[in-house]
């Protein structure tokens, strides 16, 4: 590493054409520079985005590559901790897609991973890096909203496809492993508390949980969360406090989903909305990531924190059970 990181991608995953990839390329002091993928025609549009790029037929020589400084993992949520351990012992820092790791004990083996081998591994979860959130975090500790008392999340969409993989018992598929982690993720990024568990529902088809409902508390606050794909696409989080509430519209696709907004009320009225329409989270998660790297700036969500998440889809699995 000298002025800029080089990047490498395990597998030519649609998302990681469409989203990552771009990102990575597009992001200051980062290059997309390698991609792995044992169907070479699978790597022809990374090839288009980076002129130059070098094409490995394995994961492992990605990871065998002396050019190559950090990974990103678009892979099953069940390869996640495998592929992620074996970056690191290469040397690699490793970005990995949502959820990284399947129980609050995995995260034991990636921490201890990082603290061995040194660089740094981090899920990626992208919405830590958005400004809406940091605003968001911002107006609650400041009592914009006086005291928090009740908190709703939602994220849903439609998927009824059984090749796909989030529909896969086998691969950790579900709902809650696939989206049920921005709610959660986003509610304690936002208020620093971490909720405990007090009810949970699932609707389990084929091995996992296609639709899940949580209920969970908070000091004095109540949180009710859904996620599902079997639903009309749909997300949204409502922070209501005693004196007013804020609302995002575009929480976690901020962009794609609509407009990143922070609507705040007070006293049954707008009082104030902050608009970020040209702030891309994607490419904010990479330059934090190659700042982390580069400057050993802070990163938004490190191990630790996302390990606090997923504490709390572990706990949710158990109270459904």
């Amino acid at each position: 590493m000298t002025n800029h990181i080089r990047w490498g991608v395990l597998g030519a995953s649609n998302f990681a054409k469409t989203t990552m990839a771009p990102a990575i390329n597009e992001a200051r002091r980062g290059v997309l520079a390698a991609v792995a993928s044992r169907h070479t025609e699978k790597a022809a549009p990374f090839a288009e985005l980076a002129p130059g790029l070098r094409v490995h037929n394995s994961y492992d020589a990605l990871l065998a590559d002396p050019e190559i400084d950090a990974v990103y993992i678009p892979l099953p949520n069940a390869l996640h901790v495998e592929w992620s351990l074996k970056a690191a012992e290469a040397g690699k820092a490793v970005l990995c897609e949502k959820p990284i790791a399947l129980t609050e004990a995995d995260f034991d083996r990636l921490i201890a991973a990082r603290d061995h081998h040194g660089p740094l591994i981090a899920e990626a979860f992208m919405p830590v890096h958005h400004p809406q959130w940091t605003k968001t975090r911002d107006l609650i500790a400041e009592g914009a909203i006086g005291d928090l008392h009740h908190v709703t999340g939602v994220f849903t969409y439609g998927l009824n496809d059984p090749a796909n993989v989030r529909n896969s018992a086998d691969l950790a598929g579900g709902a809650l492993r696939d989206v049920g982690v921005y709610p959660i993720g986003t509610f304690r990024f936002a208020t620093g508390l971490e909720p405990d568990v007090t009810g949970a529902e699932m609707i389990r088809e084929a091995g996992v949980d296609a639709s899940t409902w949580i209920s969970a508390r908070a000091g004095e606050a109540r949180l009710r969360f859904h996620v599902s794909m079997r639903a009309s696409r749909r997300q949204e989080m409502v922070f209501e406090g005693t004196q007013g509430h804020i609302r995002l519209p575009a929480p976690f696709n901020a962009g794609n989903h609509a407009e990143a907004q922070v609507q705040l009320w007070r006293d049954g009225r707008e009082d104030r909305i902050f608009r970020f329409p040209k702030d891309r989270q994607y490419v904010a998660q990479v330059e934090a990531f190659n700042a982390a790297l580069l400057d050993g700036a802070p990163y938004a969500c490190p191990l630790e924190f996302s390990r606090g998440t997923q504490a709390m889809i572990d706990a949710v699995f158990e109270v459904a059970s």
